[in-house]
C-alpha cells in the first residue's frame, strides 16, 4: 500500500531527506567549483544539485502529511520510540 505509514517508514523518509540534501549541496559545490565549463556541463550538474535540494523538504512534508492522517496515530503508537 503507497500510504501506509509506519515505524519504518517515518525513519526512511527522515534518512532519504538527509541524504537528499546532503548530496544536493555537494553536487551544487562541485558544479560551482569542480566540473568545468565544457558543453555547459557545470550548470547541468548545479541544475541536478538543485532539484535533490528541491525534492528534500518535498520528502519531508509528504512524510509529515501522512503522520496526521486519521489512522496514522493508531499505527504510530505501536512504535518502540
Amino acid at each position: 500500500m503507497l500510504l501506509s505509514l509506519g515505524c519504518q517508514t517515518m525513519r526512511e523518509g527522515v534518512i532519504a531527506t538527509i541524504i537528499f540534501f546532503i548530496a544536493g549541496v555537494l553536487i551544487v559545490l562541485a558544479g560551482a567549483g569542480i566540473v568545468p565549463e565544457l558543453w555547459h556541463l557545470n550548470h547541468i550538474v548545479v541544475f541536478a544539485g538543485f532539484i535533490l535540494l528541491l525534492l528534500a523538504p518535498i520528502i519531508l512534508v509528504s512524510t509529515f502529511l501522512l503522520s496526521v492522517l486519521p489512522k496514522a496515530k493508531e499505527r504510530m503508537d505501536k512504535c518502540e520510540h
